[in-house]
């Protein structure tokens, strides 16, 4: 039997074994859900070994386990490590979901729960991949697997186990699958992805929170006061205003540009499919351009107040919102961040106290498209879809590809399946069954064409 035969066989066990999984709550950033995110972690390691990993176990960290596993066929053959996370955002608002989360749903050929894409269904597919070769006598490469549980939190405790673990974690290359194709008749791979800084801000007024009608008009309203603080960060043609923001930003020729521009892109379909009238970015850069290789600033959550059901005429002392940055090659996170808390403090007008604290970030990448692994990447694809990929640049954030470089030396392979239209991060997440199968068979192939290419 061939590796392409028992996947096609196991099509229903591999959809049954994601579903189990998906129904475990994963949360990360959550306390309530540490001991779901344990289990998750189990069943990884269990998983692995019944794939036919020769070893597989759960690597304690201060925060959540990172799971490592793996397959040596022959120390002369080319090493594969694999990177994924089993570690999912928060569901909330529940309410917006049209099936609860962590009760994964199929419809319309497509898989609906939290992190069935981002990144349960993308991370399992390598062990199935690892399953069939393994099953069939098929292996090329050997195989390493590294899982973590913080990926949705910034990966912290990942990075010093890389740095403590630089001879376990030795490879060829890094395998990643967490990122989008442009669709499922236009396969791609991301050559680049956006850095992070992500900050909580806190502006204070008076000391307690105050009656509307008595204090109302006399002191500031702290909620007000940070809108007009945020509002200042842009101007009216999407430029951010903090000093030195773009001091490092790397400017595309105007040759990368087009050729980034010449990826298939519909923008009224774009426009249809979020349910909105009109785009809104950055002046001078197309859609493309905005979400591959500019950074940005974007509120993620604002709160203060009263906020519960019917009226309650308060003057907040405190209003508070989540900010998050992408950045682009060359920013670097912690100077970003450094930027952002001296500037927020010093608008704060003299009638507020306004602190601002970092939360996670990570670097920006760009990974080469002339190497071995590109290639064997490319070919699996066409293989597997009958289409040359076309290489492109994500606008989300993997910050542990740059340590990875940094730390082991080593190029990753974004291989994604994904599509944008799959709801990460927000309710009714969802995976399409033909990316789950088609998945698991271009890995196994990229498997297949490394050995061969790095001969």
């Amino acid at each position: 039997m061939t590796t392409q035969e028992y996947i096609k066989n196991n099509q229903q066990k591999f959809i049954d074994e994601l579903l189990d999984l998906l129904r475990i709550p994963s949360v990360s950033a959550d306390s309530k859900f540490t001991d779901d995110v344990r289990k998750a972690a189990e069943f990884i390691r269990t998983a692995l070994i019944d794939a036919g990993a020769d070893t597989s176990e759960i690597c304690e960290t201060a925060g959540h386990p990172i799971v490592y596993g793996e397959k040596i066929i022959d120390p002369s053959l080319p090493t594969v490590l694999v990177y994924g996370h089993y570690d999912v955002q928060p569901a909330d608002p529940y309410e917006l979901w049209d099936s609860p989360p962590f009760e994964p749903v199929i419809k319309d050929e497509k898989i609906y729960a939290r992190g069935a894409c981002d990144d349960k269904g993308q991370m399992f597919m390598h062990i199935k991949a690892f399953e069939a070769m393994n099953a069939t006598n098929s292996l090329t490469c050997n195989i390493k697997f590294m899982i973590e549980g913080e990926e949705e939190v910034g990966s912290d405790n990942l990075g010093i186990f890389v740095g403590e673990n630089r001879e376990k974690l030795a490879a060829d290359i890094i395998l990643i699958s967490d990122t989008a194709i442009i669709s499922n008749d236009t396969p791609s791979i991301t050559v680049g992805l956006r850095g992070l800084s992500y900050m909580e801000v806190e502006v204070t007024g008076p000391n307690r929170d105050l009656h509307s009608g008595v204090y109302g008009g006399a002191v500031a309203n702290p909620i007000n006061i940070l809108c007009e603080m945020i509002t200042s960060m842009m101007d009216k043609d999407g430029h951010i205003t903090i000093p030195g923001f773009y001091d490092k930003v790397a400017e595309l020729s105007a040759e990368e540009r087009k050729a980034m521009n010449a990826a298939p892109f519909d923008l009224d379909e774009y426009k249809k499919e979020l349910d909105i009238q009109e785009v809104k970015g950055e002046s001078g850069y197309t859609t493309l351009e905005r979400v591959g290789i500019r950074p940005t600033l974007d509120v993620n959550g604002i709160w203060g107040g009263y906020t519960g059901e019917g009226a309650k005429t308060v003057l907040p002392s405190k209003a508070y919102a989540k900010i998050s940055m992408r950045l682009v090659p060359h920013q670097n996170s912690d100077e970003i961040t450094d930027l952002f808390i001296k500037h927020f403090q010093s608008i704060a007008p003299d009638y507020v106290k306004a602190k601002a604290t970092p939360h996670h970030g990570g670097e920006p990448a760009v990974t080469p498209t002339d190497s071995v692994a590109y290639a064997a990447a490319s070919a699996a694809f066409e293989e597997a879809w009958g289409k040359t990929p076309i290489p492109t640049r994500d606008g989300g954030s993997i910050p542990i590809v740059s340590l990875f470089k940094e730390v082991l030396g080593l190029d990753s392979v974004l291989m994604g399946f994904g599509l944008d239209s799959d709801a990460i991060h927000s309710p009714n997440e969802h995976y399409g069954l033909f990316n789950y199968r088609k998945g698991i068979e271009t890995i196994a192939m990229f498997h297949k064409h490394f050995a061969r290419l790095s001969r």
